[in-house]
């Protein structure tokens, strides 16, 4: 069974095995299929936003990293 969503619970980073608390966000889409305006998101923490970032943009997605808490709209080519 699949974990619950939380939404009180303290952001983690996305990187699969890490339990570290967020500090930021990689923002990407797939541009085969989303336009600029679809907007995914992972959490990172400092240890593995550049891990994150770098596993999305060498499969063509486009990437925005941002501080956690700030809202981004679109995601350029």
């Amino acid at each position: 069974m699949g974990e619950v969503f939380d939404e009180n619970a303290a952001p983690r980073c996305s990187r699969a095995g890490c339990r570290e608390l967020a500090s930021s966000t990689v923002n990407w889409r797939n541009p085969r299929i989303h336009s600029e305006d679809r907007v995914k998101v992972w959490l990172a923490c400092p240890e593995h936003e550049e891990y994150l970032r770098d596993y999305l943009s060498t499969r063509g997605f486009p990437v925005l990293l941002a501080p956690l808490g700030e809202t981004v709209e679109s995601v350029p080519s």
